[in-house]
Formats: structure tokens, C-alpha cells, sequence
């Protein structure tokens, strides 16, 4: 057999998920890392692929190990690929959550941008960031 059988389903791994964290999932969605983070930034990790996760305790962004052909083929670049990464911005913190997309059909045939998911929150010295990621598929 050439794929790896895995006995988790998708309903399994948010029941343990939610298990970890003691927090409701309120929606999810697959969406890339833009910027705004300082770790991802200094380290350069801007187009890293992960869950966007909305829990009744914050937002989640949950980055897993990638390896695939394609990124063999790039593996010669002077980025190393982080690990397993995961951001999280308990919801006290947290200002807004924008999803902002285009609305005008005529536009989306001519844009090749997905959705950003933009959030605006208070760090740990009540200092204003805001981090951006791409929404691939609708949060939900």
C-alpha cells in the first residue's frame, strides 16, 4: 500500500483537541501565516500553512510539520521550515477579527488574493499588533 492508514478521524482529533486546551471550538479553517508575529517574522516563516482556530478561550493558529514533494524540491532554501509551531492570542487580548475578501464577483476573477483573516490584539504590554493570515477555505 502506498499511503500510511491513519485510524484518526477528523472528529477525533478536535474532541482531543478541545481535551488540551479545555476550550469549545467555535470554528476552523486552513489558512497561511502573511506576518505580524515576531517569532514567525525574525525567523521568516511567512508563507506557513496551518489551522486557524477559534476556541471560546482565543484564536489558535496550529502549524504542522510539512513535507511533500514540492517542498523537497525547495528544501535548498536559506528559510529552515519550523516544526510544529502554534500562536495563540487569548480572547481578553484580542481587539477585532476581520475576514476581509472581495465582494464584487468581477474583481475575484481578476484577484489571484485569498481572504485575509486579519486580528487586531493587545500584547503583553497592552501594545496594539495585528496579525494577518490568508483564509484559504471559509472559517466555519
Amino acid at each position: 500500500m502506498f499511503f500510511k492508514k491513519n485510524d484518526k478521524t477528523a472528529d477525533m482529533f478536535w474532541q482531543e483537541f478541545e481535551e488540551q486546551t479545555g476550550e469549545k471550538v467555535l470554528s476552523r479553517g486552513l489558512g497561511k501565516y502573511i506576518s505580524g508575529w515576531d517569532e514567525f517574522d525574525a525567523n521568516k516563516w511567512n508563507d506557513i500553512w496551518g489551522l486557524l482556530i477559534t476556541t471560546s478561550g482565543g484564536f489558535h493558529f496550529h502549524h504542522f510539520p510539512q513535507v511533500s514533494w514540492m517542498t523537497a524540491l525547495t528544501s535548498f532554501s536559506s528559510v529552515k521550515q519550523p516544526k510544529e509551531k502554534k500562536i495563540f492570542i487569548p480572547k481578553d487580548k484580542i481587539i477585532s477579527a476581520q475576514l476581509n475578501k472581495e465582494t464584487k464577483w468581477w474583481k475575484r476573477i481578476f484577484s489571484n488574493s485569498a481572504p485575509h483573516f486579519v486580528i487586531r490584539y493587545n500584547d503583553t504590554g497592552s501594545q496594539e499588533k495585528r496579525v494577518v493570515f490568508e483564509a484559504e477555505y471559509k472559517i466555519g
